[in-house]
C-alpha cells in the first residue's frame, strides 16, 4: 500500500475535498454550513482522497469548535484516524447521519467505519442526538399561556438558573462538563457559549409562573449558519409539568417574529421529555448526529 499524505487545503485546491464518495449524504446535510477552506484536511493515497475532515467554528473564532464533517473511503479507517490524530486542533467530533441509518446496510457500514476511525484516533462516544428543522410550513406551535416570559439583562440570573438546571440534567454534554470541571465551571462555560452566538443578547428570556417564581429560561439565537434554539431549560423544582414545551413554543415564536423562515434544533435521543416536546411543537426530525468527545 502506498504511503499516506495528509495535507490541509486552501482556496486553490478546496475542490479536492469533494472527490470522495458521499454515502451518508453529508453534502445535503451541510448545505447551509460554511466551512473555511483552511480548516479542511484530506488524506491522500497515490493522489486519491481516502479520508477528509472539515472543522467548524464561527467567523471570528481563531480555532474551530468541532470536527463537523468526517469521511473515510472503504477500508481506510486507519487513514481517517491518522487524519484526526495529526490535526492541529483537538476538539469534539460530530458525525451527521440520515434518519434510520442503522436500517440500511450500506449506510450502517459507512457510519461504523467512521466510528472505528474516530475511536482509533482516541475519540470516545458521548451521545447520539436528533436534529430538527422547523419551517413555517410546519405551523407555529400553540402557546399554552401558563408562563410569563420577559427579557432579563442580568447574566447573574442566567448563571444561577444554569447551575440549577444542570442538577439532574439529561443533557450528556452538560453532564460531561460537570464531571470534568464541576457544576460552577460547567454553568460558566454554558453561559460563555450562549454569548458566542452573534444574535442579540436581548433575545434571552426568563419564564416565570403567575406567582413570579422562576420556572425556566430559553435562548433563541442565530448561529453563523441559521436561526436556532440555543437553549431550553426548566428548573428542577418545576419539572414534571411539561414546561419544556412552553419554553420551546415561545422560543419558536420569538425567532419567527424576527424573520426566521426555519429554525434548527437538537436534543439527546435519551432525553425523552424534550423529544416529546419537539414532536408536539411540530419540529420534524431532520436526521441524527453522533457526538464523540476528544480524549
Amino acid at each position: 500500500m502506498t504511503d499516506l499524505v495528509i495535507r490541509a487545503l486552501d482556496e486553490r485546491d478546496a475542490p479536492l475535498f469533494d472527490t470522495l464518495p458521499d454515502p451518508l449524504g453529508q453534502r445535503g446535510a451541510h448545505r447551509l454550513t460554511r466551512h473555511r477552506p483552511d480548516w479542511k484536511r484530506v488524506a491522500l493515497r497515490a493522489g486519491r482522497v481516502v479520508a477528509r475532515g472539515a472543522w467548524w467554528g464561527g467567523p471570528d473564532d481563531r480555532s474551530p469548535l468541532t470536527v463537523d464533517w468526517f469521511d473515510v473511503a472503504d477500508g481506510e479507517e486507519e487513514a481517517g484516524a491518522e487524519l484526526l490524530r495529526t490535526a492541529p486542533w483537538r476538539v469534539g467530533l460530530e458525525l451527521t447521519l440520515p434518519t434510520g441509518w442503522r436500517d440500511d446496510p450500506v449506510r450502517r457500514a459507512a457510519a461504523e467505519a467512521r466510528f472505528a476511525a474516530a475511536r482509533a484516533a482516541g475519540y470516545a462516544l458521548l451521545v447520539e442526538r436528533y436534529r430538527y428543522r422547523w419551517t413555517r410550513a410546519c405551523g407555529l406551535p400553540e402557546r399554552p399561556g401558563r408562563l410569563r416570559f420577559a427579557p432579563e439583562p442580568d447574566d447573574g440570573v442566567f448563571l444561577d438558573a444554569l447551575r440549577r438546571i444542570h442538577a439532574g440534567t439529561l443533557d450528556a454534554h452538560a453532564r460531561a462538563a460537570i464531571a470534568g470541571g464541576g457544576s460552577e465551571r460547567a454553568a460558566r462555560e454554558e453561559l460563555d457559549f450562549l454569548h458566542w452566538f452573534p444574535s442579540p443578547r436581548a433575545w434571552w428570556q426568563v419564564a416565570r409562573t403567575p406567582d413570579g417564581d422562576l420556572a425556566g429560561i430559553h435562548v433563541p439565537a442565530h448561529n453563523p449558519d441559521s436561526p436556532c434554539v440555543a437553549f431550553v431549560g426548566v428548573l428542577p423544582e418545576h419539572r414534571g409539568h411539561g414546561y419544556g414545551f412552553d419554553l420551546l413554543a415561545e422560543c419558536t415564536h420569538h425567532l419567527a417574529a424576527h424573520g426566521a423562515e426555519s429554525v434548527a434544533a437538537a436534543t439527546d435521543q435519551g432525553n425523552a421529555p424534550m423529544v416529546s416536546h419537539f414532536a408536539r411543537a411540530g419540529y420534524p426530525v431532520l436526521g441524527e448526529r453522533v457526538h464523540f468527545a476528544a480524549a
